[in-house]
Order: structure tokens, then C-alpha cells, then sequence
């Protein structure tokens, strides 16, 4: 005998962040809510970020560090569910946390503190979950929506899009966000990895034999810069530096490496004048691990020791030092990527309550919305405050 439908007054496809602040809200609403995931727990990608511990948000949360071809989109639903409301819920359930660098925030404890945190804050009596059964059929008619999961049938008149987008498949992430949009007649900015290691190629794989090897640089790519440390890999550039500029890289543009941001330009020349003995591969060395050295010095086909270089030479062996360009052939792929950029058009979308403008009664959430921030926290503030929107809709 087939199971009967049931009859809710939303269903959320997708218990991450996003889809679960939604769901405890509008349970603490006294909406009666169904909670849908494929994955057979809610909040797998919570449970790995930040090493386990998860980057829970950034207390320098601004608009303006997120990308989306609507900058200004994300302004209402960050300005009204801040960091510091995130702070509040967590200190309520008693959960220790610490700041690590640049404002990001991790539990001094567990990842899955913040997942438990989440699932208790849904009221048992209002929130219905359902995990490890996928989703075989959506359709939408007399106002309602239809959703066939696991031989399970239920109704709505509200549906909230909160699967995210295809990085990390190996926890289950796929593009279903943006099939179920097109569906509907939204738009989809083309997604691309975000917050990935860049690939070299070319006679840039003498790089690779870094791999390991890291240091404290400013990466440039257009107008956009970030100050924090590159990593050497097997296969390219990656570290805080690079993945935050990855999410600003286009295919064909290089990225700009300062490899001595403290340094002035006319350093090496006036470092001749107070030690002119010294060697040009020591004086670089000083600031740089001694294998990047060698290989920059390789590249820069200059040596010996400074008082025997000109100022003009070692002024232009600086300038190539703080102005060193790479021209990445790639990406490591939605595999290795932290987010995705681009995904369901803010254009369809209210700022205010997430809803879409032309399907009433449909919501986008998280990451499967153009909406992407900056490394460090941002991610998961974006989920909780456009999860706290639409919970507050539905």
C-alpha cells in the first residue's frame, strides 16, 4: 500500500547551513516544515570545514566581500542576520569558540557542535526530517508544490531551493539547484569553482618543485588583492592568497604575486650599501625560504654579491620580486573547490525574503544562489543570514 502524501507549509530540499537556519525559523515560527537531503545526515560540509572545527562566520562581515553580478544583493539579508546574531546563538548553547586570524571565527571544539546547535534549534513538533532518500520527481501546480522522494510524497505551497552547488562532489554536492531552477524559468549565472588552487603549465611547472613550500605574499589579479600566504603544490599555487583571488580569476589573465610586501622597491639597492659583500641569493634569502630563492634567482638570471650589481639591476631584480607574474592554465576543479561562484540569478530573486519574482511560493538559499564571499567565515554567514530570510518568509 502506497504511503499517504503529507501536507506541509514549506519544504526545504537540502539540510546544510542554509537549509537548516531556514528550517529552525520558520519552525520557531510554528510553520510546519519538511527538511529533504539526499545525504544520509544533515550538515556533511559543516562537518569538514575549517580542519573540523568550522569557520563559523567572520566579524568582519561586509557586503562588499562577496562576489555576485548584483554586488548589492547580498546587503539586506547580511544587514538584518549579522555575525554578531550568529555569535549570540552560539554563546547561548554554551559552545566554545576563538578567533584565529582576519577575523574568522572557529569552535574550540567540534564542527559538529555547530550541526547539533542547528538541529536543536528546529522544534520537534514543527520540523520533519528526512534524510538518505533522493528526490525522483518536483512539479508545481494549484499553488502547491509536489515532491516525490524515496516513495514519500508531500505537498507545499512554499519550496526552499537549499542544495547548494557542485563543489566538493564527493560529499554528495551536485548541480540539482540549478536543474530544479531552470525548471521554473530562473536564470543561472554560469557557475564556476571558487576558492580553488590554481594550475601552472607551461615553463611554470619548474614551480611545482616547490611543492610544500610557503610564504607570506600580497596576490594581485586586476584591482583585487589579498595579503596572506601562498603554498607551492604539485600541480600549481594554492594557500589563503590564491584561493581568495581564484574566486576573482578568469581564464587568460595571470595573478600577480608580491613575493616581499614588507620591502621597498629600493631595497637590494640600498642593501648594497650597508653590506656590499653580500651575496644576492643571501640577501633574498633572508626574507624567503631557501628553495623558493634559488628557483626566483634561477629565473632572474642575476647573482653574485651586491656591491659588484648595479643600482639599475638590483632595483629591476626587486621590482620582478613584488611584481612576479604567473599565468595559471586552470583550476583544481569543483573537486577541490571550497564553494561554487555564479548559480541561481539574484535577478529572479528578492533580496529581502529570497523569494523568486515570477514562481511564487519558490525560495533559493546558500550557495546555490550568485552569491559567493571571501575565505574565512563568509560562506557560512551568507547561509545563515539568507537561510534566516527565507525562514522568516515561509
Amino acid at each position: 500500500m502506497a504511503n499517504l502524501p503529507t501536507h506541509h507549509d514549506a519544504i526545504i530540499l537540502g539540510a546544510g547551513g542554509a537549509g537548516l537556519m531556514c528550517a529552525a525559523v520558520a519552525g520557531q515560527r510554528g510553520r510546519n516544515v519538511l527538511l529533504i537531503d539526499h545525504a544520509d545526515e544533515p550538515g556533511k560540509k559543516i562537518l569538514i570545514s575549517g580542519g573540523g572545527r568550522c569557520n563559523f562566520t567572520n566579524i568582519g562581515t561586509s557586503p562588499d566581500r562577496y562576489l555576485s553580478q548584483n554586488r548589492h544583493f547580498a546587503k539586506s539579508a547580511l544587514s538584518r542576520y549579522t555575525a554578531a546574531d550568529f555569535i549570540a546563538l552560539v554563546d547561548r548553547h554554551g559552545i566554545d569558540w576563538h578567533e584565529k586570524t582576519l577575523g574568522q571565527l572557529f569552535c574550540d571544539g567540534s564542527a559538529r557542535q555547530i550541526v547539533d546547535m542547528l538541529l536543536a534549534e528546529c522544534p520537534e513538533q514543527a520540523v520533519t526530517m528526512s534524510f538518505g532518500k533522493a528526490i525522483t520527481d518536483i512539479s508545481h501546480s494549484d499553488g502547491r508544490y509536489r515532491v516525490e522522494y524515496g516513495g514519500e510524497t508531500a505537498f507545499a505551497p512554499s519550496l526552499v531551493i537549499a542544495t547548494g552547488g557542485p563543489s566538493i562532489p564527493k560529499m554528495g554536492a551536485t548541480g540539482f539547484a540549478y536543474d530544479l531552477a531552470r525548471k521554473f524559468g530562473l536564470k543561472i549565472v554560469e557557475p564556476r569553482p571558487a576558492l580553488v588552487p590554481l594550475t601552472l603549465g607551461g615553463e611554470e611547472t619548474l614551480f611545482r618543485s616547490l611543492s610544500g613550500v610557503s610564504a607570506p605574499v600580497t596576490a594581485r589579479c586586476g584591482k583585487t588583492a589579498f595579503r596572506e600566504a601562498a603554498l607551492f603544490t604539485h600541480k600549481g599555487l594554492s594557500g589563503p592568497a590564491i584561493l581568495q583571488i581564484s574566486s576573482y580569476w578568469q581564464h587568460g589573465e595571470s595573478v600577480e604575486i608580491d613575493f616581499l610586501p614588507d620591502l621597498q622597491s629600493d631595497w637590494l639597492s640600498q642593501a648594497k650599501k650597508q653590506l656590499p659583500r653580500l651575496s644576492l641569493k643571501k640577501a633574498i634569502n633572508a626574507h624567503l625560504p631557501t628553495r623558493l630563492t634559488e628557483t626566483l634567482i634561477e629565473r632572474i638570471a642575476l647573482e653574485g654579491e651586491l656591491g659588484n650589481l648595479t643600482d639599475k639591476k638590483l632595483d629591476e631584480a626587486a621590482r620582478r620580486l613584488s611584481h612576479w607574474r604567473f599565468m595559471p592554465n586552470g583550476t583544481e576543479g569543483f573537486a577541490k573547490a571550497e564553494v561554487t561562484a555564479g548559480g541561481i540569478s539574484t535577478a529572479e530573486i528578492s533580496s529581502k525574503n529570497m523569494e523568486a519574482g515570477q514562481v511564487p511560493g519558490l525560495y533559493a538559499i546558500g550557495e546555490a544562489v550568485d552569491v559567493t564571499g571571501w575565505l574565512g567565515g563568509y560562506n557560512f554567514q551568507w547561509a545563515w543570514a539568507s537561510g534566516h530570510a527565507a525562514g522568516k518568509a515561509i
